[in-house]
């Protein structure tokens, strides 16, 4: 008994195993949104992966998720890299240096200049100066679509870095918005409208998904997953979930 007890456990999947795996490559749009503005779309790496592709000589060593301003993640996961559970939104994260944490929202000098960062912290009451939400109390949330040709989300409140990528056409939407949204609603970033013409086939086009050919223009490494459901890592923070109001995504 003891010995099956011991094959069992030893033979349970690794949190790298599943999709996104070394052999595909997948593309999620994403955006950020501060308020009703949608800011410009990342590009660039971070100091530290800058650094270390100059060691290697090859960027694919080292970045597994990453952008080339056209609001893509092109994920290709490495063999031994950050594949099937591992794949989450905080590798995408990484590669840019961004912060991202329940009450703020920080991005580096390479994002928005030399000699400075942007950041949006939720406990400052003029957080939203300047803007058209100016004089509200803001909240930092993620916005999930599972399948970028259906209407169906997910709204995470906390624990972001853990999200997981479990499909090719995913949509990730970061904002800092009022409490109140009823104003200013979190609409996918038009980003999304990109994926159709990479050839992502989703749920609402009547096939299931697939997997797309890696881009040949130089992108960073990247990768989507071909699951069908959007699930946060396990065990992160407890999940506030808000669901469209036509269906909910498992």
């Amino acid at each position: 008994m003891l010995g099956l007890i011991v094959y069992a456990k030893v033979s349970l999947p690794g949190e790298s195993t599943g999709s996104p795996t070394s052999d595909e490559n997948w593309s999620i749009a994403y955006g950020v949104k501060v308020c009703d503005e949608w800011l410009p779309n990342l590009t660039g790496r971070s100091a530290e992966l800058t650094e270390k592709d100059a060691s290697t000589g090859d960027p694919d060593q080292v970045a597994n998720g990453g952008t080339d301003a056209d609001g893509i993640i092109h994920y290709h996961p490495l063999v031994g890299g950050n594949t099937g559970g591992k794949a989450k939104l905080g590798v995408f994260l990484d590669v840019y240096d961004i912060s991202l944490n329940d009450n703020k929202l920080e991005l580096p000098q390479s994002q928005v200049g030399e000699g400075e960062t942007r950041s949006w912290d939720v406990d400052d009451e003029n957080v939203f100066d300047g803007t058209a939400c100016e004089g509200k109390n803001a909240v930092i949330k993620v916005r999930v679509w599972r399948d970028y040709t259906t209407g169906a989300f997910e709204d995470k409140i906390t624990d972001f870095r853990n999200l997981r990528f479990t499909n090719n056409g995913m949509v990730f939407a970061i904002a800092v918005v009022p409490e109140d949204e009823s104003d200013f609603e979190i609409n996918k970033p038009d980003s999304a409208a990109k994926l159709d013409e990479l050839g992502v086939l989703g749920e609402g086009s009547g096939t299931t998904d697939t997997t797309v050919p890696p881009e040949t223009t130089g992108a960073t490494d990247t990768t989507v997953a071909t699951d069908s459901t959007v699930a946060p890592d396990t065990t992160g923070a407890p999940d506030t979930t808000e669901s469209a109001p036509t269906t909910t995504t498992g």
